[in-house]
């Protein structure tokens, strides 16, 4: 039985491997879905064969299982593609307190783990199980936070106080130092106060980093989640666990330190929570109050003429795009633009959205074709060439001030450069700033044309004025 479970687990643990590779590219995400819920049965069935359990310890399982996969199949169906970044932040929060509970449950109960009896637990596994817990209790609040600030229940600007980050690194040095002591002595207290210090640390990391960063700190969120699983995995003496949660920990590492670079931002200040910002730098960049030239402010008839007699057009997709769920109708407009003979191409910033590529899935759910979809450093110096930008929702990625005010919270930040395209129209409802609570320089250039309205509405009218 034991060989069997080993070939169930390695052929798992392969399908999770090809599910990742799968989720790298629109055109195989759903093979690569198919693949990890394949590999996830065959891990839950050959755990339940492996360990032996008794008839009641599978129905109480089976039950659990049932309950949760209820509650994610509804949750699945109802939830719009607008929430989905948030959805994957709380989904994180849930494996970081799982793998919290686990490790209570090891601690408490550790001869029916197999690691040694209660008061006597195996070094090891004491070291395993600190780890587990930290990492878990940290993704927990973390996630907790990234959930609130992405679904609007709490500001999306950093939240800064002075002698931040001194604080997190005094914590951070107490909570090795609890670690270091509970190995020691096996204490129920210590148990709890890592627990407790890791809340509050997972807390305090994620609450100064703003809005505009956030699809980096889901990412993070992803990897230490992964950490955690992999941590109990040990703990638990489950290798499947082990390698499953160092996969997810290691892709999701990787994937935050593409985004840094692409960002200009360091992996190490997303670690230790915020991107080197200051107390009152959320208000850098130009405030409201700021005087600036009068916006020009045109119509979807406006935009329909320019563009039929445009060569090339360039769309940057956004969160506000999202939000109208116009993608859709912006398919729409791009096909009607392409009969006219216009070359028409889509512009991905890597943080467009609110998690690692949310335009992505957006555009193809709307059957965009994959190859009129670019991303930042392949359609950038095709602006210059550009006729038209079409900017539907998207604020912070296209704002010129991260080039050019060292005062600005996005400075250094690489954005799309639709300034240099001979005319920019920019779908908003008003004036406001975007998440990272900056406001954006390319409203203001002589250019650039505001069209206000809803993103779906404008666009729709944009099609209706191509079609006359």
């Amino acid at each position: 039985m034991a060989t069997i479970s080993t070939l169930a687990y390695l052929v798992a643990a392969v399908l999770f491997i090809l599910a990742l590779r799968g989720l790298s590219h629109p055109e195989t995400s759903r093979r690569g879905n198919l693949y990890g819920m394949i590999g996830m049965a065959i891990a839950i069935v050959a755990t339940l064969f492996h360990h032996g359990m008794d008839i009641g310890g599978i129905v109480l399982i089976l039950v659990g299982l049932a309950l949760g996969g209820s509650v994610g199949a509804v949750v699945a169906k109802r939830i719009q593609m607008t929430a989905l970044p948030q959805l994957v932040a709380a989904f994180h929060s849930l494996v970081g307190m799982a793998a919290v509970f686990v490790a209570a449950g090891a601690f408490y109960s550790p001869q029916s783990f197999g690691i040694g009896t209660h008061g006597h637990i195996h070094t090891q596994s004491l070291i395993e199980m600190s780890l587990g817990i930290a990492i878990g209790a940290i993704t927990f609040s973390g996630s907790v936070i990234a959930f609130a600030k992405l679904d609007g229940r709490m500001s999306g600007a950093p939240i800064i106080f002075k002698g931040q980050h001194l604080l997190n690194a005094a914590l951070g040095v107490l909570l090795l130092v609890l670690v270091i002591s509970f190995v020691a002595t096996g204490s129920p207290l210590l148990f709890w106060l890592i627990a407790l210090l890791s809340f509050a640390l997972g807390f305090l990391l994620i609450i100064p980093i703003g809005g505009a960063d956030m699809p980096v700190v889901v990412s993070m969120l992803n990897s230490y989640s992964g950490w955690a699983a992999a941590g109990i995995g040990f703990t638990v003496g489950n290798l499947l666990l082990i390698v499953t949660g160092a996969l997810v920990g290691a892709s999701g590492a990787i994937l935050s330190y593409i985004m840094c670079k692409g960002m200009n931002r360091s992996i190490i200040n997303v670690l230790l929570g915020g991107f080197g910002a200051e107390a009152g730098g959320a208000a850098a960049g130009g405030g409201a109050g700021a005087e600036r030239a009068p916006v020009k402010a045109g119509s979807p008839e406006d935009a329909a003429f320019i563009m039929k007699n445009a060569q090339k057009i360039i769309v940057v997709p956004g969160y506000g795009m999202a939000v109208a769920q116009a993608q859709q109708v912006l398919r729409e407009m791009g096909d009607l633009l392409k009969k006219e003979g216009a070359e028409v191409e889509y512009a991905i910033h890597p943080v467009a959205g609110r998690m690692p590529g949310h335009m992505n899935v957006l555009l193809a759910e709307a059957n965009v074709p994959y190859e009129d979809v670019k991303e930042l450093e392949e359609i950038n110096p095709e602006f210059a060439e550009a006729d038209v930008a079409y900017v539907i929702g998207a604020n912070d990625v296209t704002n010129p001030a991260a080039k050019t005010d060292k005062s600005s919270p996005i400075y250094g930040m690489p954005i799309l450069d639709v300034e240099k395209a001979k005319t920019v129209f920019f779908v908003k409802r008003g004036m406001s700033s975007g998440y990272a609570g900056v406001d954006n320089e390319l409203f203001f250039r002589p250019n650039t044309m505001m069209l206000f309205g809803d993103a779906k509405k404008v666009t729709q009218e944009i099609v209706q004025a191509l079609q006359k």
